[in-house]
């Protein structure tokens, strides 16, 4: 099945909801196709009364206040008209000492959002779980989108996504699948295990004692898996797991910062990708996590785009048999003859090796066009009576039976000689890294800033495309406001393209979503803007900023150092 995500589909409100009034017993109210769930509901069931009434496209929106813990079950959309739930107007915020936040069980084709109200970026914040995760989602649930929802102090996951089997026999390979998993534009912080669990761990089996009995039941697969534009922070365990997905799985354009503050061994990553899965990895932003930066266990995969900063360097920084790689591959699930593709990585002062590959059973694979930058373990393959050198900390092939080549990627210890901007990575004129990449394997158009690359017609190595004339910033503001320095010190540029001359304001938010700055500029004449952003008194970390002009709104995220 091709992945065909629910893309914030519309979520009309049928004329049938002006019937419910006279349930308002039920604390369920419909006025002027609002159809509103009182704060004091922790259980809205699409196969009782009054829910029952609830149609494909239909809303159902979340009064504004504080609540407990609340559970979904039981509804049904279709494909292209989900059932939204969703907050009305301000931000409903979850504080429960359940096990869970959110449980979304036995539903299909429905959107889970904080998009109720377009000032607010995160119109659902789940402040605490004491004893649980913040959403999960289950119970043979498929088809689903959640957006724009802050996760806060969970117990153990942020966000869980998948159904088990167990001795029903009701959930197994073969008589479900879990369709069009779209995860996006969400906030995860202090979550206490992984930031997002998505699929099942046990792709080759897991065992049950059923009866007595001792059977092995294989998980279901998904098949379509979209995990985007989510900010992670502060796990304990992985930031973002993604396991079983091994068709039309994509993780791209998350920022994932201090994952693995537990320390618990196989448990330490910014993105995993698990067992039975063959994903696209790319754009990602990986930053001071006590784990390898990507590790990938799964069928074959693409990872490419990302920048992967300080990969477990504050893990046992004494201790080098304690080893973190900014990318690490294994032979977990890896299926014979298959490939990986490493390519238009920046790899920037990882503990230990910049790419470890550890698989023998994948062929034809490629590493190229990476920038690996001061390896923690050079040192030690040089002067320790190894038998490796120093250049094998850049790219550690422990077993010389794995079928890799290596093309056109870039290796110092000093930064410097990349000559690349200190504060965002991007590449500065006169680099060695410019016209010197290669993508012989797949088709590559675009950078990790999104910018279109190859320019000029030649590949530049690293995650990011030399951007060196106006013809490629006008291309490219066409699209996404361009940020520099990102990360910033004290003043934030903004270069957008405007069609007016009319005012523009620019919003600055928490990772939590509280407007923290406002300044209005008015363009003197239609063409690109550049707009100057004094970020001075922010304290560091995440923030999202949002460029409003009368024609259209732009936004993203940056770091403030």
């Amino acid at each position: 099945m091709q992945f065909n995500p629910l893309k914030n589909k519309p979520c009309l409100l049928s004329s049938s909801f002006f019937l419910l009034a006279i349930f308002s017993f039920l604390q369920l109210s419909a006025q002027q196709n609002n159809l509103q769930v009182d704060s004091a509901v922790n259980l809205i069931d699409g196969l009782v009364a009054p829910y029952n009434n609830v149609q494909p496209g239909d809303t159902v929106f979340l009064k504004t206040g504080n609540r407990d813990k609340l559970l979904i079950r039981n509804f049904k959309g279709t494909e292209g008209n989900p059932i939204c739930f969703m907050n009305k107007d301000g931000i409903v915020t979850i504080s429960t000492n359940s096990y869970y936040g959110i449980s979304i069980s036995n539903c299909r084709y429905i959107r889970f959002s904080g998009q109720g109200n377009k000032n607010v970026l995160y119109g659902i914040q789940i402040k605490k779980v004491v004893s649980g995760s913040g959403i999960g989602v289950g119970s043979m649930s498929s088809d689903f989108e959640i957006d724009h929802v802050s996760v806060e102090n969970c117990l153990t996951a942020g966000i869980y996504a998948k159904t088990d089997p167990d001795c029903s026999f009701q959930v197994t390979r073969d008589n479900f699948t879990q369709f069009n998993t779209s995860i996006h534009d969400n906030y995860i912080a202090y979550a206490g295990n992984e930031g997002m669990y998505i699929g099942s761990s046990f792709y080759t089996g897991v065992r049950l004692t059923c009866s007595g009995r001792d059977t092995t039941v294989f998980p279901p697969v998904l098949d379509g898996v979209e995990i985007y534009n989510n900010t992670v922070s502060h796990t304990g365990w992985d930031g973002v797991q993604v396991s079983s997905a091994p068709l039309h799985c994509r993780i791209f354009n998350n920022t994932i910062i201090y994952d693995s503050q537990a320390e618990m061994p196989n448990q330490m990553s910014g993105i995993l990708i698990g067992g039975g899965s063959a994903c696209d990895c790319n754009n990602n932003f990986i930053t001071d996590g006590k784990g390898d930066g990507i590790e990938d266990h799964g069928l074959a995969g693409r990872i490419f785009n990302n920048i992967i900063v300080n990969a477990g360097k504050t893990y046992l920084p004494a201790d080098l048999t304690k080893r973190k790689y900014g990318i690490f591959i294994s032979d977990v699930s890896a299926l014979k003859d298959s490939a990986f593709y490493i390519c238009f990585n920046d790899i920037i002062d990882p503990k230990s090796d910049g790419i470890r590959f550890q698989s023998i059973k994948s062929r034809h694979n490629s590493i190229a066009s990476n920038l690996i930058i001061n390896p923690g373990n050079y040192n030690l393959y040089e002067h320790d009576n190894t038998s490796f050198s120093g250049r094998d900390a850049y790219v550690m092939i422990p077993d010389r039976n794995s079928d890799v080549e290596l093309k056109n990627n870039f290796f110092s210890l000093n930064i410097r000689d990349a000559k690349i901007s200190l504060n965002d990575y991007s590449i500065l004129a006169g680099s060695p890294l410019i016209n010197t990449g290669i993508a012989d394997k797949f088709t590559l158009l675009f950078d990790f800033n999104d910018h279109r690359r190859p320019v000029g017609g030649l590949y530049d190595i690293g995650a990011i495309e030399y951007d060196g004339g106006a013809d490629t910033l006008l291309h490219t503001v066409k699209e996404n406001p361009v940020l520099f320095p990102n990360p910033a010190y004290s003043v934030l540029k903004i270069k957008y393209l405007s069609l007016s001359n009319k005012k523009t304001v620019t919003n600055i938010y928490s990772a939590g979503g509280k407007l923290l700055l406002q300044q209005t500029d008015e363009p003197l004449q239609p063409g690109i803007q550049e707009l100057h952003i004094d970020v001075r008194k922010l304290q560091r970390g995440i923030y999202f900023y949002a460029v409003r002009d009368e024609n259209k709104i732009a936004s993203g995220k940056f770091i403030k150092l």
